[in-house]
């Protein structure tokens, strides 16, 4: 995926009347269901602020509303109990229809256990020709047959500024490398304020965005072939710059995950942040004050010389296979692209989830939001930044798709490295050959 192709695809200056009736198709895709007795849909997600839920209500009324004795109710999970969750959903039998926002590798894992319904069928009625070019190739496990497709897009290791704190401290460019990150929150920190919010908690953040320092140190966990190439240099490197911009965060990071990394930049606790678009719309209903002063930028690298690697979790939609009234259950995951509900839900947390048809990116009324207006450059630098991005299911374009990545984020073995090299200044030679082997052990199994 180059940021070219993302260019000359993902923005097509079609008629806004065309793009408008392409996206009408998908609100015209359900039948009307008819049926003698109540049916009931369950739809979990670990996404579920005030806002997503008032767009979720929408989501669920509006179908009710052309399906007869249909029943939709939501259900919550968390980003890092949802595992556990589904596991005794899938042990017991008891399973909700639709499941959203899980990061992609858990649906190649349950995937390549035989435990989601295809989804192509969801993606025709949806429309291919209404997605990005590539949106659904993270999800083609098996040639020809997809396992789920995206609600949207993240650019969720973006590294958010205080322009305020940076002309202050007489730093004139945003940071590039890891050299000029260090001296920029080294000038920040002070007056209560920390440099930066990075997690070194034994939890789903610290090993999710380790993976991205690891690239960004032009290294990679796996090797296209899948085989295990943690314990390399470019490793040291990553666990080095790690544990040298410790001191520039807050005592609480031993601890720290999504939540709170996000409300530590949000509140104005730290100079920078790392998190996806959720910042915007956080820092406006929180702290207004900085508003005016807060950019974001792809995260630093250890030099010029190596890529940015944006880590983009692409949050899913997918349907166990033993869900309950599939046909009907098939018509609600694609009525999700809906546009009335699905503009909704994207702008619960403008930037935070990206669209992933072309068609709703190009909608007026997508468009027509006042973060979206606001922070316009953001926005745009977020979504292209999220269609080259990867994760540990696919590390890049060379990579084999890596059906044990979610099974590796879940044993929390990456957050583990982290925390007895940086935390328990362990010997790394010792603690990298025992994350190899742990790993091998992973994808053995």
């Amino acid at each position: 995926m180059t940021l070219n192709r993302f260019m000359s695809t993902g923005v097509r200056r079609r008629s806004v009347l065309g793009g408008m009736a392409a996206v009408g198709a998908a609100a015209a895709m359900p039948r009307r269901i008819r049926a003698q007795e109540t049916i009931t849909l369950r739809w979990w997600s670990p996404q579920s602020s005030p806002e997503q839920l008032a767009a979720y209500e929408t989501q669920m009324r509006n179908f009710e509303a052309q399906h007869e004795n249909v029943q939709v109710v939501f259900e919550r999970t968390s980003d890092e109990g949802y595992a556990p969750q589904l596991a005794a959903a899938f042990a017991s039998g008891d399973v909700p229809n639709i499941v959203t926002h899980l990061p992609s590798f858990a649906v190649s894992d349950y995937w390549s256990a035989g435990l989601l319904e295809p989804f192509n069928d969801v993606i025709d009625m949806v429309g291919p020709e209404n997605y990005y070019e590539g949106a659904n190739q993270i999800y083609e496990i098996d040639p020809g047959v997809y396992a789920g497709t995206g609600i949207g897009n993240s650019a969720a290791n973006m590294l958010w500024l205080r322009t305020d704190l940076m002309e202050q401290a007489g730093i004139d460019e945003a940071p590039r490398t890891w050299d000029q990150l260090r001296d920029a929150v080294s000038r920040m920190q002070g007056g209560g304020i920390f440099g930066a919010p990075l997690p070194y908690g034994r939890n789903s953040m610290t090993s999710l965005i380790f993976i991205g320092v690891i690239h960004q140190a032009g290294g990679q966990v796996f090797s296209p072939d899948l085989q295990v190439a943690i314990d390399s240099d470019e490793t040291r490197n990553a666990l080095e710059f790690y544990r040298s911009m410790r001191e520039y965060c807050p005592p609480g990071a031993t601890n720290y995950s999504w939540g709170e990394s996000l409300t530590a930049f949000v509140s104005g606790a730290t100079a920078t942040g790392i998190y996806t678009g959720r910042v915007l719309i956080n820092v406006a209903n929180q702290n207004p004050g900085i508003a005016d002063y807060i950019d974001c930028v792809l995260y630093p690298t250890v030099s010029e010389d190596v890529p940015a690697w944006t880590f983009n979790d692409f949050p899913s939609v997918f349907i166990p296979r033993q869900a309950s009234n599939m046909d009907v259950t098939k018509q609600f995951a694609a009525f999700l692209f809906d546009p009335e509900g699905y503009i909704q839900q994207l702008h619960a947390a403008p930037g935070h989830v990206l669209p992933v048809l072309w068609t709703i990116s190009e909608n007026p009324e997508y468009l027509d939001n006042p973060i979206i207006e606001r922070y316009t450059p953001q926005v745009d630098l977020m979504a292209a930044a999220a269609a080259e991005g990867y994760n540990l299911g696919w590390e890049s374009q060379g990579h084999q798709p890596n059906v044990k990545a979610g099974e590796i984020i879940n044993s929390n073995v990456i957050s583990e490295m982290v925390q007895r090299v940086v935390l328990n200044d362990e010997n790394v030679d010792q603690v990298l050959s025992d994350t190899s082997s742990r790993l091998e052990e992973i994808m053995g199994s």
